[in-house]
């Protein structure tokens, strides 16, 4: 056991966590041999169910299983009551920020934020200055990213509010550590998450249009290619609502409709999955195949809601993340209960030339990036890797930001070589509508190479079930 890692089982005596004792119990009544059979069967049925995501790029094929661990991440009651808080916080700090950029730009008269940084970054959509959105929410589905770091304390990575997806993975996972062990949730008073839909639904309805008594609410994907397209055709068939492609609507007189066989239906509010270029060929990218033409007009008006809300990406950009306590303070009047990580961010003179100095020992960042893709792990990186970095960085340092290697908590994982530790990280999903919520935990994902800090599924990361316990 690495004593530089926080383990989530473990402290740093070796001693079982009081949490964890329960399953510790269980887990060492469990042969090694029926682990590997039930691990065997996770796999099995998720290849059965087409639980799966494409990586862009790959010639192998299109579609991969995301592997699933059999051992849960598990977290006390008390400690998930503090970061519930604080996700609320951070989201409605978020939302405040996104509605005033788009009205008054309160706090960019204050000098809080660069002016530049909102007012010139890509994501930041001028068609949405002056728009009222219903309850004045802009990211309704948020997925915040979260780590535990060597001492133990928590950070926020990243926030989430354009298509946060992984949360069809979080639903799944318990599903399926409900069937593999039932015995295990009679034992332990693991709080429920299968209401996630009902939830969801719920939250897209309570935003929708003015004077709208009974919402038609649709979701919106860009087709089976998609690297998230089962998420997408899940939460519909869960939520029990229709899945639509941009073919499937159309707008007349700034209203949305969907064809159906009974002809034309009014929708009323659109949970999409398309980022804002592709949402309507006659305001953004004219070659889109995805959108529906119309469809800003419609929004404009107020005849239609969109989650997430048109121009929701400025306020997840890199750039944009080491601004967020300040949000919290302007807005909210209150101290951050969460805190980012260090960040340096390269646009500043100082800031890049520490980074160049000491890139081996940095991750960096593309302010736009996601997916784990376009970074540097410095850490984890050949000497020409990071030279040719930091020619990328030098020719255009305006686009990195940087951050320290953390040393991220680790959790014991089943793996080929048995039970091993192995790095995570925690995407719980905040809903916000007329009211805030959440289910109890989220999508804990794990780097299943032994010693990778990347956690993300396009490069090689699993998922383990989420326990937040109630007593």
């Amino acid at each position: 056991m690495n004593a530089d890692f926080y383990n989530e089982m473990y402290d740093s005596a070796g001693k079982l966590r009081p949490h964890y004792e329960g399953f510790a119990a269980w887990l060492n009544s469990i042969s090694p041999e029926r682990l590997a059979s039930k691990q065997a069967e996770a796999d099995t049925a998720f290849h059965r169910l087409g639980i799966t995501f494409a990586v862009y790029g790959e010639k192998s094929g299109t579609e991969r299983l995301i592997p699933f661990d059999i051992i849960p991440r598990i977290i006390p009651a008390v400690e998930w009551t503090a970061l519930q808080a604080g996700l609320w916080q951070r989201v409605k700090a978020l939302n405040a920020f996104l509605h005033d950029i788009y009205h008054d730009q309160e706090i960019l008269a204050a000098g809080h934020i660069p002016s530049e940084q909102v007012l010139n970054n890509t994501q930041f959509r001028r068609e949405m200055i002056g728009v009222d959105l219903p309850a004045g929410i802009y990211a309704h589905i948020a997925g915040v990213d979260m780590v535990r770091a060597g001492a133990g304390e928590s950070y926020v990575l990243e926030d989430n509010l354009r298509v946060p997806s992984g949360v069809s993975y979080m639903l799944e996972d318990r599903k399926m550590m409900m069937r593999l062990f039932p015995e295990l949730f009679s034992r332990h008073m693991v709080a429920p998450v299968q209401h996630y839909p009902d939830m969801l639904l719920e939250n897209l309805r309570s935003v929708a249009p003015k004077g709208v008594a009974d919402p038609a609410v649709v979701v919106l994907t860009p087709g089976a290619y998609n690297s998230a397209y089962f998420e997408h055709s899940f939460l519909a068939q869960q939520m029990g609502v229709e899945l639509v492609e941009g073919r499937d609507l159309f707008v007349k007189e700034r209203t949305v409709f969907m064809r159906t066989t009974q002809g034309p239906q009014r929708v009323d509010v659109i949970y999409r999955r398309i980022d804002d270029d592709f949402l309507d060929p006659l305001a953004f990218n004219k070659d889109s195949m995805l959108g529906v033409p119309g469809l800003l007009g419609a929004y404009q008006a107020g005849n239609v809601n969109l989650a997430n809300a048109i121009g929701t990406g400025v306020a997840d950009d890199k750039s944009i993340y080491p601004y967020v306590p300040e949000m919290i303070r302007f807005y909210l009047g209150e101290e951050p209960t969460l805190h980012n990580v260090p960040t340096w961010m390269l646009r500043k003179p100082d800031d890049l030339k520490y980074v160049l100095a000491h890139l081996p020992e940095l991750v960096v960042k593309e302010v736009h990036g996601a997916g784990g893709y376009g970074m540097l792990v410095g850490p984890a990186s050949s000497k020409a890797e990071i030279e040719s970095f930091r020619a990328r960085i030098v020719a255009a340092p305006e686009k990195y930001i940087a951050q320290p290697t953390l040393a991220l908590s680790n959790c014991p994982t089943f793996v080929e070589s048995g039970i091993a530790p192995r790095h995570l990280d925690l995407r719980p999903f905040v809903l916000s509508g007329t009211s805030i919520g959440m289910v109890p935990g989220g999508l804990t994902r794990v780097a299943l190479r032994e010693g990778s800090l990347v956690v993300n599924s396009s490069q090689g990361g699993g998922t383990k079930d989420t326990w937040v316990l109630e007593n």
